[in-house]
């Protein structure tokens, strides 16, 4: 026997540790797997490259799965594995390696009689590790030691020794180590060379189809989502789900319990208090009680939270110790979500009053290093709402309100604001959450408060005064009140030069929502150019996701001017891109007032094409359900009464016609479509008289106004003074061909009525040239039956045939002689914004043949939400809503040859 060492070759059953204590049978034994055990395949895959490697590591949180994991995959493997439970008395190298020597011994692979085992506890000798290690060198097969709870060991002299034997043992040693954290190895040799097997806390993680595998293990069935929640709250952890699992079995409704228990007040709670926070330094603990309160942290806001300075030590410990302290790069960590949960209401327990002290804390912090989100989310956890709404007015982002972005964060946020809360910032935050959601009343009075309390504010109240002109460009927008809006815009620019430069452009959305609202008003007041003017600029300010929507609506606006001028293709075209900006941004669904979504009904409407018009403002009338929008009141009510009127429907023209809104001034061109609607309809039903006193003072001189206010007198037998009305056009006006269409009709039919049939013809002719390029069918099929011989005349039938009427049947098939034209059936379809890519004509085939969304996407080896994304696209470019739509719109149109014909 050497010296301070002794053989191993002792019968087993009279070996002792170096202290003289029997060695405990119970640390070689593989654990056993419980009955609901879940094998994971993947990971036991995984495991198995542990075969060639020299290191393999399983490093995982307390419960991660990471022992029974490895037993379940050395039960798939035919050769000894030797297995040792590491306990913390192992710090002593002697004793370590002595365990490490008899775990040899009882799984068959000893070593031979000339290793020695160390006799002291506290020390071991360079030659007993070179013996190891030599006597391993060239075992085949090499033997395999699993080191389970390897993190008990802290002595760095231990790992070194241990590292020293795997290196010299070349391929005769498999090493395996389960660990709560990085053990104090060369990992990164080990990395480089390819020698190195490790499964780390997120592969661990339960996947959403493990998790279920797992609960049905435990006589539970969730459903999808459930199950997914679930994950999402216990981020996958094992033993979080297993004691969800046993706990959810004693509860009447499972699936109940799985969605909303309390982890406080569970076997999570104990098993996380014990192993992970009680295992803390007192420090640690008070650290980690503290920190419960933040859903991120960082060493500074840790150090300021704590009064300590060595945080990021602390914090990068608990983080390599797997102690449920999440690492989310660039010095962000956060909490576990149940230990999270726990931890605060731990800390309620322990330092009762302390939590609204630490968000006020973090939400200063927060605020300070420019986080606004965080720091108001703290400070209404912290009730302070002077410094929640103070926070969110000076950094100008009270149009968040409006933006669709945080919207409906703010107003929840801000909802739990009591009235104790007074002074300028409360009062603009309450009038910016009532107006956005149309609560006039209530927000105009929160409004005059702020104004109120701004008047004597001390100090430099610009952000807020930026803020309350914003507001008051809303209310001035909602009110229909022009000079309000203009008096808001000159306060605007007046303070915006007061405003730090980096504030403004960090919020596009402010002016962009100023201009939006400003151009809105005055366009309600039919001062179409200075609309024009401020709706062009809100379109094409930059922001991105921030002034998506100012720049939706703006657009929508502008598609309105174009259509009130009569430029239906234009009006279109910007609609179909105002609709086309939520999408590219993924805004919530839907959004904006749908103003976009009149224009192109009106549009419609002037093409005949009623039922995706009626489909249009039905979608309008689902996104404006809350909106009190005058311009977009007025919108509805031009789409709907026109198409009442292309309907017969009278007396719902009439009721269509005026918008629903009481506004403080009224809209000419609003009140001019409600005079043309109320005029057809007594000239429809006999009232001449009556048709023409309402035409003779229009409240808007707009050309498209005149032209049809001429229409209905030329209809009511005033032939004079509809032409008198048509001269008194000025040449400068340039209106579109919707205008220029209907007026040569007005004036082809008073030809007509003279008997002088060529003007009549060409003018007809001059109609239907500017009418093709657009589509306009509604100005003929109105026009009456004066207009039919004049489209069937040889010299103008061309240029109606195809779109307006039918094309001229060959010879063999011509109808009989003298057989009436007439305005052609179902007419084709919009020209398409956009040419279609390959992959769309491809989900537009699909389409053809009935195939469903998933049948598409499995068909074209794409995902479901690939398919959607290429069929919005595709209803976009086509101007549609419906799959029927689409393909009979592709076929009208030729786009696709390929697209197979019903039936």
């Amino acid at each position: 026997m050497a010296t301070g060492d002794r053989t191993i070759g002792v019968p087993a059953e009279g070996r002792v540790d170096p202290f003289g204590d029997p060695f405990l049978r119970t640390r070689f034994a593989v654990p056993s797997r419980p009955a609901t055990f879940l094998p994971r395949r993947r990971l036991t895959r995984h495991l198995g490259q542990a075969l060639r490697t020299p290191l393999t590591m399983v490093n995982g949180s307390a419960g991660a799965g990471k022992t029974l994991l490895v037993a379940d995959w050395i039960a798939t493997l035919d050769r000894p594995v030797t297995w040792l439970t590491v306990e913390a008395e192992e710090q002593r190298p002697g004793m370590f390696w002595a365990y490490f020597l008899q775990a040899l011994d009882a799984s068959g692979t000893p070593l031979s009689d000339r290793v020695h085992v160390p006799a002291d506890p506290s020390r071991v000798s360079r030659k007993v590790l070179s013996e190891i290690a030599e006597d391993l060198v060239g075992r085949d097969p090499a033997p395999l030691v699993v080191l389970d709870e390897f993190d008990r060991v802290s002595a760095s002299r231990i790992a070194e020794q241990l590292e020293f034997v795997l290196q010299h043992a070349g391929s005769g040693l498999r090493l395996v180590l389960v660990t709560r954290n990085e053990p104090m190895f060369s990992l990164h040799r080990y990395r480089a060379a390819g020698a190195l097997t490790e499964i780390r806390d997120a592969e661990l993680a339960f996947t959403p189809e493990e998790a279920a595998a797992l609960l049905e293990l435990h006589g539970l069935s969730l459903p999808g989502d459930a199950v997914q929640a679930l994950v999402e709250r216990t981020r996958g952890w094992a033993a979080g789900l297993r004691l969800c699992a046993l706990a959810a079995q004693e509860s009447p409704d499972p699936q109940a319990y799985l969605k909303e228990f309390e982890a406080d007040r569970s076997t999570v709670a104990d098993f996380l208090l014990a192993e992970v926070l009680r295992r803390q330094p007192r420090e640690t603990q008070d650290l980690l009680l503290r920190v419960s309160v933040l859903d991120r942290f960082c060493p500074d806001l840790v150090n300021g939270l704590t009064h300590r300075t060595d945080a990021g030590r602390i914090l990068a410990e608990l983080h390599r110790d797997n102690a449920f302290v999440e690492q989310l790069g660039q010095g962000w960590y956060r909490l576990h979500p149940l230990f999270g949960e726990i931890l605060q209401t731990h800390l309620r327990v322990r330092s009762p009053g302390l939590e609204a002290d630490l968000h006020r804390s973090a939400a200063q912090w927060l605020r300070r290093r420019g986080t606004l989100p965080e720091a108001l989310a703290h400070g209404a956890a912290a009730d302070d709402w002077d410094f929640t709404a103070g926070a969110l007015v000076d950094d100008l982002a009270i149009g968040q309100f409006f933006t669709g972005l945080r919207s409906d964060e703010l107003n929840e946020l801000f909802s739990r604001m009591g009235p104790e809360a007074v002074g300028p910032a409360p009062e603009l935050v309450r009038a910016a959450r009532d107006l956005a959601q149309s609560d006039l009343d209530r927000g105009m009075a929160h409004l005059h408060h702020a104004e109120a309390g701004l008047a004597g504010e001390a100090g430099d109240p610009a952000a807020a005064q930026l803020s309350w002109a914003l507001l008051e460009a809303v209310a001035a927008r909602l009110t229909g009140s022009p000079a309000r809006a203009e008096q808001a815009a000159e306060t605007a620019d007046e303070v915006r030069p007061e405003i730090p430069a980096h504030l403004l452009d960090k919020h596009p959305e402010l002016p962009a929502l100023l201009l939006t609202h400003l151009g809105s008003t005055r366009l309600w007041a039919g001062r179409y150019e200075d609309a024009r003017a401020a709706l062009t600029e809100a379109a094409e300010c930059p922001g991105g996701a921030q002034t998506v929507l100012p720049r939706e609506e703006s657009m929508g606006h502008l598609a309105l001017i174009d259509y009130l001028n009569g430029w239906p293709g234009r009006a279109e075209h910007k609609a179909l891109a105002a609709m086309t900006e939520t999408e590219r941004f993924s805004l919530p669904q839907p959004s904006g007032t749908g103003i976009e979504r009149l224009v192109l009904a009106a549009v419609a409407v002037d093409r005949n094409e009623l039922g995706r018009a009626q489909s249009l403002i039905d979608e309008a009338d689902e996104l404006a359900l809350e909106i009190q929008d005058p311009v977009q009141a007025a919108g509805r009510a031009l789409a709907a009464a026109r198409l009442q009127l292309a309907r017969g429907n009278t007396r719902a023209a009439v009721e269509s016609a005026t918008p629903a809104v009481s506004t403080a001034v009224a809209s000419p061109w609003a009140e001019g479509l409600e005079r043309v609607v109320a005029s057809a309809v007594h000239l429809a039903e006999g009232r001449t008289g009556t048709a023409a006193e309402l035409l003779r003072q229009l409240p808007d001189d707009r050309p498209a106004w005149v032209v049809e206010a001429a229409r209905l007198r030329l209809a009511a037998g005033e032939t004079d003074a509809a032409l008198d009305l048509l001269d008194s056009l000025p040449a400068e006006s340039r209106p579109g061909p919707a205008v220029t269409v209907r007026a040569a009709l007005v004036r082809a039919q008073a030809a007509a009525q003279r008997g002088d049939t060529e003007t009549a013809r060409r003018l007809v002719a001059q109609a239907l040239l500017g009418a093709r390029r657009e589509r306009l069918r509604r100005p003929f099929i109105d026009a009456g039956r004066w207009i039919r011989p004049y489209l069937a005349a040889a010299p103008v039938r061309p240029l109606a045939a195809g779109w307006l009427v039918p094309a001229a049947a060959p010879p063999s098939t011509a109808g009989p002689a003298g057989s009436r034209p007439a305005v052609a059936g179902p007419p084709p379809a919009p020209v398409v914004v956009q040419e279609l890519s390959e992959r769309e004509h491809d989900v537009l085939r699909g389409l053809a043949q009935m195939m469903s969304t998933q049948e598409i996407a499995a068909d074209l080896y794409l995902s479901v939400n690939t398919v959607k994304t290429h069929l919005k696209s595709l209803y976009r470019k086509l101007a549609v809503n419906r799959r029927s739509e689409a393909v009979r719109r592709a076929r009208d149109l030729r786009l696709c040859e390929q697209v197979p014909r019903d039936g």
